[in-house]
């Protein structure tokens, strides 16, 4: 890492790297997400970086928050190995001394996604398996959207400190469902399985945007049924090989 910032030279890093795969591997969340990102402030730290950008799970408030929507006053609270390891990263950036912005992230998704229910849906419905949806909802938010205000604070130095990334609204995963449905132009004989959620898994994670709103003038453009539709249209021609969740998922 620090062969890596020397030989470049970067004027801002933008850390998006993370361990996800596995809930039960703990070393390895470790080793990537919290001294992989010790890694990554030190090396920022002897080259100079003006700026580092980090990607902030909103699972750091725990699966049980005190409040909805989430406001940036809520205690963190991880309660996964995943949201702890992360949480690590941010609070090592924090102490740095370093000029950063921490995006803490409602569920990205779109083109080149395959982690979450929509590349998992997209897969078993084009391979002719069968789907079911979780009882829970989510906040959805489009790549093309989150870049607009990663772009503001590498280019335009918009921001510091921690904010939330997110449309402000919630969805239930069946909605989320129906629209691939839609965008694949399909119809089922029967309607989707929804079962009720797993002990490690939260309702609903909403977020309130209002600090990014204000500070970088931002807003979502791309609703859920478009961006749906864009990433259907990627995975068609790319194709999906595997996915991943971080959640434990049973027979």
């Amino acid at each position: 890492m620090s062969a890596a910032f020397a030989s470049f030279a970067p004027d801002a890093v933008v850390h998006a790297a993370a361990a996800y795969k596995d809930p039960d591997d703990w070393a390895e969340d470790v080793r990537t997400n919290s001294l992989g990102t010790v890694n990554v402030v030190k090396a920022a730290q002897e080259t100079g970086v003006e700026r580092l950008i980090y990607f902030q799970t909103a699972l750091c408030y725990g699966t049980r928050p005190l409040e909805q929507p989430i406001t940036l006053e809520h205690p963190i609270r991880p309660d996964s190995s995943y949201a702890i390891s992360k949480t690590a990263g941010e609070q090592y950036i924090q102490l740095s001394g370093l000029d950063y912005v921490s995006f803490r992230l409602a569920n990205a998704y779109g083109p080149r996604n395959i982690s979450g229910p929509l590349p998992t849906f997209y897969q078993r419905l084009t391979e002719g398996k069968p789907c079911f949806v979780m009882d829970t909802r989510r906040d959805f938010i489009f790549v093309d959207d989150l870049v607009d205000v990663v772009v503001q604070a590498v280019v335009g130095g918009v921001g510091h400190g921690v904010y939330h990334v997110s449309t402000g609204s919630d969805y239930a995963i069946k909605e989320l469902f129906d629209a691939t449905i839609a965008a694949l132009g399909i119809e089922l004989e029967k309607d989707v399985e929804v079962r009720p959620r797993g002990a490690d898994d939260a309702y609903t994670i909403l977020l309130d945007p209002s600090r990014i709103r204000a500070d970088f003038g931002w807003d979502v453009t791309v609703s859920l049924a478009d961006g749906v539709a864009r990433a259907i249209e990627y995975y068609r021609d790319s194709g999906i090989s595997e996915t991943y969740t971080h959640l434990r998922v049973g027979e």
